[in-house]
């Protein structure tokens, strides 16, 4: 028999908290929600554990935030944080950690895509001892194009956290609480937070998940956005790209040196002479994209000190709709100010983080 998360904290009302809380960014996904939640508490209730779901909307003009307020009136273990607009994916998912209360903290899209049923196969590698348990989906059902663009991001993901996974694209994953307050720790903006967590995870693992084709709504990732995240991975968690850069930058200086020595000899030899002049252009627009990507890749991490300097929020929390135990309330609104990127930059107008308070409780 295979044991589940345990539980070890508990919440203000001295009750056991949560072992699994499910974090779900929610943007324009308001027909998927409903049928989402219906499968999600069917594999939780089958867990026999206490679990809570965290639903993040993040900036939805669609109903989606209505659609989830009404999941939350329905289920006490339904939360429901409301960011002011849209920050991303990441970011929304950064929201729910900073509210999750679990033992074992399992992210999942609402697209449907992923299918809850499998969480459960993450859960058991959690209980082998695993602090990071990531989804590979093996029968991806996504167009060619974007299947050959996240092969590229898994293969430069693993390479720059020097952990080899075949799918870092996926959220389908299940972090220890441990993992989970490392990751709060970073105040770093731009996250992407699988490839961060296997940075510190000490035995990341994952398990083959299904994927099914999106039903309702769209993906919000186009090539363009697959792109800029190869660019993130690259001057996010490595200095490479620039040293790569550097010594490309030594070799072609050698080899215009050596060039320049030649033509000048061959002057010397043969005398003036206008053959060849296209191949000069050629090697000379070669030499200016190098400058360019050199340009670019400088100008990234510039953009990213530029970006850390200025101590922004990742996030602004505008509501969050949960349970009230404590007062008896049982759909409480709670107005919020900006959430910091961690406890020592700020809190929420409620005066600290909500696990921390928590787990003082």
């Amino acid at each position: 028999m295979i044991t589940r998360p345990g539980i070890s904290q508990q919440d203000k009302g001295g009750r056991p908290g949560p072992a699994v809380s499910v974090v779900i960014p929610v943007h324009d996904e308001e027909a998927n929600l409903d049928p989402l939640y219906d499968r999600l508490e069917q594999v939780l209730e089958e867990l026999g554990r206490p679990y809570e779901v965290i639903f993040v909307d993040d900036g939805s003009r669609d109903g989606s935030l209505g659609r989830l307020r009404r999941l939350q009136e329905k289920h006490d273990a339904v939360r429901v944080i409301q960011l002011n607009r849209n920050y991303g994916q990441h970011a929304a998912i950064f929201a729910g950690l900073d509210h999750a209360r679990g033992e074992v903290i399992v992210t999942l899209d609402a697209d449907l895509q992923n299918p809850p049923e499998d969480i459960p196969r993450l859960l058991d590698k959690i209980s082998e001892g695993h602090d990071v348990v990531g989804g590979w989906r093996q029968s991806r059902q996504d167009p060619l194009v974007r299947r050959a663009l996240s092969w590229g991001v898994n293969k430069l993901a693993s390479k720059v956290v020097g952990v080899e996974m075949r799918d870092y694209g996926c959220m389908l994953r299940a972090y220890r609480r441990e993992v989970v307050e490392t990751l709060r720790g970073c105040s770093e903006i731009s996250s992407f937070i699988p490839a961060l967590a296997n940075t510190f995870a000490g035995t990341p693992t994952e398990v083959p998940v299904g994927h099914e084709r999106r039903t309702e709504g769209r993906s919000k990732y186009n090539a363009f956005r697959l792109l800029r995240l190869n660019f993130d991975l690259m001057t996010g968690f490595s200095l490479l790209p620039i040293q790569i850069v550097s010594l490309a930058g030594i070799g072609i200086a050698l080899l215009g040196v050596g060039f320049g020595g030649f033509l000048l000899l061959r002057r010397l030899l043969v005398g003036p002479e206008s053959e060849g002049l296209f191949t000069l252009f050629a090697i000379l627009f070669f030499f200016v994209g190098i400058q360019i990507l050199a340009l670019g890749l400088i100008g990234e991490y510039i953009g990213r000190i530029f970006m850390e300097v200025r101590r922004r929020p990742r996030y602004v929390v505008q509501r969050v709709y949960e349970s009230n135990a404590e007062g008896g309330i049982p759909n409480a609104e709670h107005p919020m100010g900006t959430r910091m990127r961690n406890d020592e930059m700020g809190c929420d107008r409620r005066g600290g983080s909500p696990a921390r308070a928590w787990r003082e409780g």
